[in-house]
């Protein structure tokens, strides 16, 4: 199929949307926390709940989703995806307080854990047998999810400086509704043939364990690691991720296929995700609190800060399909490794009155290395799997790297957990997180099988 072709650009489109709505919300949010605190009289904890309520219901939720689109269909999941995510955005853009704007979070959580992992499946089902398209459509289809990840920032400032931060949550409701239509167009996935139970046991178990985690750790700062809560958190998220994979090992359909986990290229992408999106959600997270708490950035000057995200995510997205065409999926996964972590590096120098510059290209490496190295990343875990499992491999990929977002946010907040001169020290021990998980995350690819790729005609 030509790449610029109509249905190509309707498909890839259409699809896309859904990664665009569901990543927008991970970070739009960012930029209003200081508003929402300030509204609803919020402590850090609170503000890191609000963001990772929505990343950790779209990351357990996902589990369960990518396998229903297997057996009923990928655009029916598609569609009812859109619907959830609208009604939750109305939700929560009337909450009347931290507590119901949670709640309200966790459902668009689940709308976006319906809709993303459904919407590779129908790129995947449609370019399946076209791997130099698919390539092509997954690049563009990330660039769009990783466009929006960095432009959240900067919607969210132009909303906060005109409307208010409730309308970054109202904006969803047209777009919802332009994704239902569209979808309704796009060709239905096979069904296969499978019992139609949930594992409920599995999906309860992990949703606790990751529950449990993520608040010990947004707890361990201000609490102290001997408090009962935060040592008890720590048991108890070991005791049930245990119990889960006792059943996932016994039960005919899991949550979670373990047989997926005996392929070493599938769990090294996998893993490289997971460092990927913990390091740049818990970064983003602290560099917010660091440019309006520590530098005194307005919410639109902090939007407008990140824009060098955006432009280095789309440009490099776009050209690692054409990387992967000439070169295979290793390289462009090796290099963005390295862009990002080079990005990393230079915010080890952020101070109380930070360059511009350091700033304009530490947000210009990490972004460029990122897009470069995802699209690569996830056409490696489904070139991975049979065609029949796309959906819940894409499922198990984006569940573990936005539970990896909500850890990042968790772990790096807590870092930043402060008045200036934490909020700095904290962003520097962060960096070197992020610098050693790229790294060790790069080395696994490095090290993974890696079936040989021909290279595409130019």
């Amino acid at each position: 199929m030509n790449p610029a072709s109509p249905r190509f650009s309707f498909v890839v489109g259409t699809t896309s949307l859904a990664f665009v709505v569901g990543q927008l919300d991970v970070t739009i949010v960012n930029v209003a926390l200081p508003h929402i605190a300030t509204e609803f009289s919020a402590r850090v904890a609170t503000l890191q709940w609000i963001v990772d309520a929505y990343t950790l219901a779209f990351a357990i939720f996902m589990l369960s989703a990518g396998a229903l689109g297997d057996r009923f269909g990928s655009r029916r999941g598609f569609v009812m995806g859109f619907a959830v995510f609208g009604v939750a955005s109305l939700l929560c853009g009337l909450a009347p307080d931290s507590l119901s704007l949670i709640a309200a979070r966790a459902l668009q959580g689940l709308g976006a854990a319906v809709m993303l992992p459904n919407s590779l499946a129908l790129l995947n089902h449609v370019f399946f047998d076209a791997p130099t398209e698919r390539g092509r459509a997954i690049g563009w289809w990330t660039a769009a999810g990783s466009i929006s990840i960095a432009a959240g920032p900067v919607i969210g400032g132009l909303l906060m400086d005109t409307v208010g931060w409730r309308w970054i949550f109202f904006v969803n409701l047209p777009l919802c509704l332009a994704g239902m239509l569209l979808g309704l167009r796009l060709p239905e996935t096979e069904r296969h043939a499978h019992s139609h139970r949930i594992d409920w046991t599995g999906q309860i178990l992990v949703t606790l364990a990751l529950t449990a985690l993520i608040a010990a750790v947004i707890e361990a700062r201000p609490l102290g690691f001997g408090h009962p809560f935060i040592w008890g958190g720590f048991t108890l998220a070991c005791l049930l991720g245990f119990a889960f994979l006792r059943v996932q090992q016994r039960v005919p359909e899991p949550t979670i296929p373990l047989d997926l986990f005996r392929n070493r290229t599938f769990n090294a992408a996998v893993i490289f995700g997971m460092a990927v999106n913990l390091t740049y959600y818990g970064m983003l997270f602290v560099l917010t609190l660091y440019l309006q708490r520590v530098l005194g950035y307005s919410a639109l000057h902090a939007g407008l800060a990140f824009l060098p995200l955006t432009a280095g995510f789309f440009l490099s997205n776009v050209i690692s399909g054409w990387v992967m065409g000439r070169f295979g999926r290793r390289l462009p996964i090796l290099l963005g490794a390295s862009l990002d972590a080079a990005g990393f590096l230079l915010l080890l120098s952020v101070a109380g009155a930070s360059s511009h510059i350091l700033l304009f290209v530490a947000f210009l490496l990490i972004p460029t290395g990122m897009g470069l190295a995802v699209p690569a990343m996830t056409t490696t875990v489904l070139a991975s799997v049979p065609k029949q499992r796309s959906g819940t491999a894409s499922a198990v990929l984006n569940a573990a790297r936005q539970a990896a977002g909500a850890i990042g946010v968790a772990v790096f907040g807590s870092l930043a957990n402060g008045d200036a001169a934490q909020t700095i020290s904290g962003l520097r021990e962060a960096a070197w997180v992020s610098i050693g998980l790229l790294l060790l995350a790069a080395w696994g690819i490095f090290k993974a099988p890696m079936p040989h790729v021909v290279p595409a005609k130019v």
